[in-house]
């Protein structure tokens, strides 16, 4: 099952360059890398990267990644997190998130 991190390109940059990264400044600030399944993902991309333009959408596999928890949120839903640095090796994919009329286009989730 894959899951998804939003990345600004600039943090995606950093990724690619250092091979690993403890995330953006949020996850920094919680101690994990914060991800979302695919039927959160779009909701994540509304709340906290609204007009927010040159992102990357990283796809990881879940299933068999060490340091990896689902927790609930304050919301009831369930969000991936991972407890350790994402690495260059844990990314299945990684594509560019345009805007169209306001809205992320976001590509096939599989």
């Amino acid at each position: 099952m894959l899951i998804f991190k939003i990345f600004r390109d600039s943090e995606w940059a950093d990724l690619q360059a250092e091979g690993t990264t403890k995330g953006a400044p949020i996850d920094l600030a919680d101690g994990y890398v914060h991800f979302s399944g695919a039927d959160t993902v779009v909701k994540t991309a509304a709340l906290y990267f609204a007009d927010v333009p040159d992102l990357m959408l990283i796809a990881v596999e879940a299933d068999g990644l060490d340091g990896l928890e689902w927790e609930t949120s304050r919301g009831g839903a369930s969000f991936p997190h991972l407890y350790r640095e994402l690495t260059m090796v844990d990314v299945v994919w990684a594509k560019p998130l345009s805007i169209a009329n306001g809205t992320h286009q976001f590509p096939e989730l599989s």
